[in-house]
């Protein structure tokens, strides 16, 4: 039997608060604490806590056949914890049955792959720590990283980490003649297995479901089911990966989101030869076809699947370069809040707040940013951290004394 593997993105960042110049040195809590709690509960009644519900009906109502994995950040359960413990119940519920897979990540969704070996191996470990923590001792086999950013270097480090297999995008100017509905293995460590994700078919659910200018609108099971037996019949795993949010966030439960999720294992189950898997299932079934050949790094962000949603341009690599200059020093610190700030300053979010591409995804980034402008991004996250460094400086002096 063919399978469907359904992978999802939870995360939340920590935004920061309005920080000005003149609270450098001033005012050291960052963090923009009413709008954390407010968005985590907001999205918690639109998205998490029904599309939980659901999926646990669906577990129920197929004993087991029907399956899902999630990658959780550490940011997310750390706000799990704070501001919505009734969410984190509901994914303990989840994990409980034993038919769902957690993946792991770094811990803060940073990009510390692109930058820092040692720091994204202590991000991997702590993230580890954290779902052992709050889901009964589970250590995941398969890794997901930040935004599925991946190359052979990248698959490589996760490799020596000990991970059975890898998630990231089926992006077309890696693969061109080949299919994402395949099992490949990492170039430089073969051990290690990769999973693509089928864009086309993911998308039509994730941004396309609720256009109705979308030539398919309105997307019904049937239709989808349609598709999915067009899948060649030797290719062998269709993998859907997408971010939790969109199941009541950004497709409004008015969109029949909810319903086309719940009808859909019924309509694979009776319609198609295809079952659900989770993605070590898929690796440990499946027999690779071959190596994945990524020298330059991909994602599964905008139209051209590159890193240029977070680095790239003069204001992100300004910051992204003072943030990791900062290593060193906040390695010689022993400070539960130094490191949580440096934890949560590495998110990608901050980052992806400063693009400035304003053509074929534009509206997807002004949609996710708190700020005006890329530029006022840029200049809040350099004050805080300007203010964190003289932090450091002050704690390293204390040190040495």
């Amino acid at each position: 039997m063919r399978t469907i593997c359904f992978y999802f993105q939870v995360h939340q960042p920590f935004r920061l608060k309005p920080y000005r110049f003149f609270d450098i040195g001033e005012d050291h809590h960052y963090w923009d604490d009413f709008s954390n709690r407010s968005i985590m509960r907001k999205v918690a009644q639109k998205c998490y806590l029904p599309m939980n519900a659901l999926l646990l009906d669906l577990i129920h109502k197929y004993n087991g056949g029907f399956k899902v994995s999630f990658s959780i950040s550490g940011t997310f359960m750390d706000q799990m914890q704070a501001y919505a413990p009734d969410v984190l119940e509901s994914f303990q519920k989840l994990v409980a049955t034993g038919h769902v897979e957690l993946l792991n990540e770094t811990f803060s969704h940073s990009l510390a792959s692109l930058k820092s070996k040692d720091e994204f191996k202590n991000l991997v470990y702590q993230h580890q720590s954290k779902i052992k923590e709050l889901f009964n001792g589970y250590t995941p086999k398969v890794f997901r990283n930040t935004e599925l950013i991946y190359s052979d270097q990248i698959g490589a480090m996760v490799a020596e980490l000990g991970y059975d297999g890898m998630l990231t995008e089926g992006a077309k100017h890696i693969l061109g003649w080949k299919s994402p509905n395949y099992v490949y293995v990492n170039s430089i460590e073969p051990k290690l297995k990769v999973l693509l994700k089928n864009f086309r078919l993911s998308d039509d659910i994730a941004f396309r479901f609720g256009n109705k200018a979308w030539d398919d609108f309105p997307l019904t099971t049937d239709k989808f089911v349609n598709w999915i037996n067009a899948i060649p019949k030797e290719e062998e795993t269709l993998n859907l990966f997408m971010d939790y949010e969109t199941f009541g966030e950004h497709q409004w439960a008015e969109t029949g989101i909810f319903e086309f999720m719940r009808s859909l294992p019924d309509a694979v189950f009776s319609k198609t030869d295809f079952g659900f898997s989770t993605p070590s299932e898929v690796i440990s079934k499946i027999p690779p076809v071959g190596k994945i050949h990524v020298p330059i790094p991909i994602s599964w962000a905008d139209e051209e699947r590159d890193l240029t949603a977070w680095l790239g341009n003069d204001l992100q690599d300004e910051a992204f370069d003072r943030l990791y200059d900062l290593e060193k020093l906040v390695n010689t610190i022993d400070d539960d809040e130094i490191k949580r700030d440096w934890k949560y300053l590495q998110t990608s979010d901050h980052f992806y707040y400063m693009c400035t591409k304003f053509f074929s995804d534009g509206d997807i980034h002004s949609y996710f940013s708190p700020y005006d402008s890329p530029y006022d991004a840029f200049i809040n996250y350099m004050n805080v951290l300007s203010d964190f460094m003289i932090r450091l400086k002050e704690k390293s002096s204390l040190v040495s004394v």
